[in-house]
């Protein structure tokens, strides 16, 4: 069976852990070549090296996603090194701080829109002119279920989301016609570094087992299971889809709040 990636070359951003990093290593399992990127180097350098431990190439770039400069030399870089650019997912955000009105300051949520609604816009502007040279490519947004319904984060965090849901939608119809396909992911509870203090709390607490208890899978999800999905967007499999908002959500979003029964 051949793999899904072959002789692709793809850009995934927040590659320093959790999603990014899991998906990383799919892409490059699946036949990628693969530029990944992120803010914490660290993390950035230890992805590539799992990567290269399985025989993929990689190559690691520092870079801030929000960052104008930063990502049209992360697409050059893609070209010139990779010799093109087939998928770029851009994956990196930050979590956007407080629930709370008064708790939220102007600069606060101007960063959280930068990193998380703007770096999506860049991705997509610096990679869809040489995408429509050679008349296809898949890029792919991560956006969230608090970009579809309240209460799944906080204010300027779901803002931000939602706004890169309607960024993919417009895309999608922008690019009609050139054969790029642009989506979004919109995870659920997933257990990433951005997450890991609610899940710690709950640990702590002896309370695990109940975080994802409202949705219908019953439990929270993993980053490999984020990876899949984008897998499937930036490989052909997905050849028909574009201008899609997916859930992998375990569900949440299929209901409205309500008190499950006892079964």
């Amino acid at each position: 069976m051949a793999s899904r990636l072959q002789g692709k070359r793809a850009i995934v951003t927040g590659a320093a852990s959790g999603i990014g990093r899991a998906s990383a290593l799919l892409f490059a399992r699946e036949g990628a070549q693969v530029l990944i990127s992120d803010w914490a180097e660290e993390g950035l350098n230890e992805t590539a090296k799992l990567i290269a431990a399985e025989g993929g190439k990689v190559i690691a770039q520092r870079s801030d996603a929000g960052k104008e400069t930063d990502v049209d030399n992360l697409v050059a870089r893609a070209l010139s090194e990779l010799g093109g650019l087939d998928v770029y997912f851009a994956n990196a955000g930050i979590s956007g701080g407080s629930w709370a009105f008064e708790d939220t300051t102007v600069e606060a949520f101007q960063e959280t829109l930068r990193v998380n609604l703007l770096g999506p816009f860049l991705a997509i502007k610096y990679a869809s002119p040489h995408m429509k040279k050679q008349g296809k490519g898949s890029i792919i947004c991560t956006a969230s279920v608090a970009g579809i319904r309240a209460g799944a984060g906080p204010i300027a965090y779901s803002a931000s989301k939602a706004g890169v849901i309607n960024l993919v939608q417009t895309s999608a119809n922008v690019l009609r016609g050139t054969g790029i396909r642009v989506n979004a992911i919109c995870p659920g509870l997933i257990e990433t570094g951005m997450t890991k203090p609610m899940f710690d709390y709950a640990k702590s607490r002896g309370n695990e087992r109940r975080l994802g208890q409202l949705c219908p899978l019953t439990r929270a999800g993993q980053p490999d299971e984020i990876a899949a999905a984008a897998l499937f967007l930036a490989s052909d499999d997905a050849s028909y889809v574009t201008g899609h908002a997916m859930p992998v959500d375990g569900g949440i979003t299929s209901t409205l709040p309500f008190v499950p029964p006892k079964l």
